[in-house]
């Protein structure tokens, strides 16, 4: 495939090394300093750019009829509306939280374990925790949200606040400490004891190669997927 990165950062040149060990090809790289850009030169874009960027990024693939696949979080508010254009368009996307098969095992269990937990809420509190490296410029993080509508969707809760939680709202608290990748837990707590679920990256590999596969597994489709489709949960 021809690939266009959109974002060269951490995360884009993690992406750029194994999609060349895959044997793929990167026809174009899209930094902070780019002003302006052709993506139609790619079979498919993956954009791992910046909050305030992310809309017109997936703007120029849908309209240049590119598939793209986003890892780019803290630009959720406009998602409805990228959804829109990709329909009218007859495009193709992939938006994920995370790319990596550990974490989006992770969310399945998130899911199960509070299925679980909610007859027992009444006794047991319960809190989320992600860490971040410092150059990380949303909070809370992608994945700690779907985390966190993972839990509202199987419990009483009706949302979540970051930091000030309460009896409706469950509480997000996010850190951000040196070159973390990514750290996310759950807590059920109580009297008498304490339940905790935990996914700790240890490098970015596990990221970049999801966004790879995913882009490969979209490249010849039409539509809008997640992650869940790619591996097929």
């Amino acid at each position: 495939m021809k690939i266009a990165l959109l974002g060269y950062g951490r995360m884009g040149q993690a992406i750029e090394k194994i999609a060349l060990e895959r044997g793929h090809e990167i026809v174009l790289k899209v930094d902070q300093n780019t002003t302006t850009y052709d993506v139609s030169v790619a079979d498919i874009a993956i954009d791992f750019s910046i909050p305030t960027a992310a809309v017109g990024n997936l703007t120029n693939c849908f309209n240049a009829g590119v598939p793209v696949v986003s890892g780019t979080t803290g630009w959720l508010d406009h998602y409805e509306t990228m959804k829109s254009l990709c329909i009218e368009k007859e495009g193709s996307f992939i938006y994920a939280s995370n790319f990596s098969l550990g974490v989006n095992l992770f969310f399945e269990l998130n899911k199960k374990v509070a299925q679980l937990m909610h007859p027992m809420l009444g006794n047991y509190g319960v809190t989320t925790e992600e860490i971040h490296h410092t150059k990380k410029l949303d909070a809370p993080s992608g994945t700690a949200i779907t985390l966190a509508e993972g839990i509202i969707e199987n419990t009483d809760f009706e949302g979540w606040k970051l930091y000030e939680g309460d009896k409706k709202n469950l509480t997000i608290t996010a850190k951000r400490v040196g070159d973390v990748p990514g750290t996310h837990s759950i807590t059920y707590h109580s009297e008498v004891d304490e339940i905790e679920i935990k996914h700790t990256a240890y490098n970015r590999q596990g990221f970049a190669l999801g966004a790879v596969v995913a882009s490969e597994w979209l490249v010849d489709k039409k539509g809008i997927y997640g992650m869940k489709d790619v591996l097929g949960l």
